[in-house]
């Protein structure tokens, strides 16, 4: 990318990137993105392009105090595929160290991973199920046993904490650190509190189907069904794609096409785990949403950076609001590829 690591296209460009933010969550999903390619279609300059990006986050385990709870995003895409892929060693250690920062965070009395570094908060969100493959596959690397406990606990949590009975889930859940008692249910990303933040929903359905991969507990899938069902509920009364939050006011009307996308991954997730009875709905929402972003809500200009339209990071920041992400263009892909029998599982 010539020295630019994609995150926001602005005007049909991503930017050229600040050093200063290395450590940003979403900079592994261009490697993500590479290693996917490379994988269907055996073709070695994507092999390189992501091997200069995991290079390149080297630089971010130098500021061992700005990493967060999303090093899963950062290095099951990039280190983690690598090794998966190619048996580099190298590449090895590195998503190896990565987990060792994510298990790091594990607050014992609470039984979950701290997000975020803000000071003076001891906080879980929704974001880290995401992230919580990379205990998996490092405890089956042998790291140990307690990455994959650590795992499990927090997923506990989440079940108790951030699912909601009707499906829809909180994204920020405030502890006392010393106690883990519960002390504040705060709004996050969506409208505010009580809301319901479409790409937190997206989410807990792909993020719990992919623990019931790895654990095979029950509970978590059948959790990853009720959010899911909660979803298309939603998504159906906006034609199959997703609003930022589906308890925000009617007015003005927001997209995020990312939830719908990783939504789609999630569906098809599920659908590898359930009854053959089941699996049609899991697989055809699938399709509807796909089809929904790739005819109505992609720039197929090849002369212009970023596929995915009305993708949005938060409701309340424009700025961030309806425009091409990075990880929405990672998480079309990764649809299109499932629903062709061609993905990779990076996760």
């Amino acid at each position: 990318m010539n020295g630019r690591i994609p995150y926001i296209s602005i005007d049909g460009a991503y930017p050229t990137w600040d050093e200063s933010m290395i450590n940003w969550w979403t900079n592994g999903f261009w490697g993500g993105i590479m290693w996917q390619l490379y994988h269907a279609e055996n073709n070695s300059d994507y092999m390189s392009e992501a091997s200069c990006l995991e290079e390149h986050l080297e630089k971010a385990f130098e500021h061992f105090d700005l990493l967060d709870h999303d090093v899963g995003f950062l290095w099951l895409h990039t280190a983690v595929a690598h090794y998966r892929l190619t048996g580099d060693p190298t590449a090895r250690q590195r998503g190896l160290r990565a987990a060792a920062v994510l298990a790091s965070r594990y607050c014992p009395a609470g039984e979950y991973i701290r997000a975020w570094n803000r000071p003076g908060l001891s906080q879980m969100i929704i974001d880290c199920v995401m992230n919580l493959p990379l205990l998996f596959w490092a405890a089956s690397e042998g790291a140990g046993d307690h990455y994959r406990q650590i795992a499990i606990h927090h997923l506990d949590r989440v079940l108790t904490h951030i699912i909601r009975e009707d499906g829809s889930c909180n994204h920020i859940v405030e502890f006392d650190e010393a106690t883990g008692e519960v002390l504040n249910i705060p709004g996050g990303q969506g409208y505010g509190e009580n809301s319901s933040w479409s790409r937190g929903q997206s989410w807990a359905i792909y993020g719990l189907a992919l623990a019931y991969r790895y654990t095979k507990k029950t509970s978590y899938l059948n959790a990853a069904k009720t959010v899911a069902h909660y979803f298309l509920a939603n998504i159906a009364l906006t034609d199959y794609v997703s609003l930022i939050d589906f308890r925000a006011p009617a007015d003005p009307v927001y997209y995020d096409t990312t939830a719908s996308a990783c939504a789609a991954c999630g569906l098809l997730e599920i659908a590898e785990w359930v009854d053959e009875l089941e699996r049609p709905l899991y697989e055809k929402s699938a399709w509807k949403v796909y089809e929904k972003l790739t005819h109505d809500f992609s720039d197929w200009n090849p002369d212009r950076d970023g596929i995915l339209q009305y993708g949005s990071a938060k409701y309340h920041r424009a700025e961030d609001r309806q425009v091409p992400i990075i990880y929405g263009d990672y998480f079309l892909l990764e649809a299109s590829l499932r629903l062709q029998n061609k993905a990779f599982l990076i996760w």
